[in-house]
């Protein structure tokens, strides 16, 4: 797995059951509205939609 730089690094949290199962980044100059993907969530067992969250700590 390729080393993801802290500054752009942020996680994908499930819409329904609100667990954070990704870590993605995105490029914040280019980028101004918030990802939403349509993911596997594993507590869930089935694809939901996964919104953009703040990275705590």
């Amino acid at each position: 797995m390729r080393n993801m730089s802290q500054e752009n690094l942020l996680r994908l949290k499930c819409s329904v059951c609100k667990s954070a199962n990704y870590y993605t980044t995105k490029n914040k100059k280019k980028v101004e509205r918030k990802i939403e993907m349509q993911k596997f969530c594993k507590k869930c067992k089935k694809r939901t939609l996964h919104k953009e969250a703040r990275l705590t700590g």
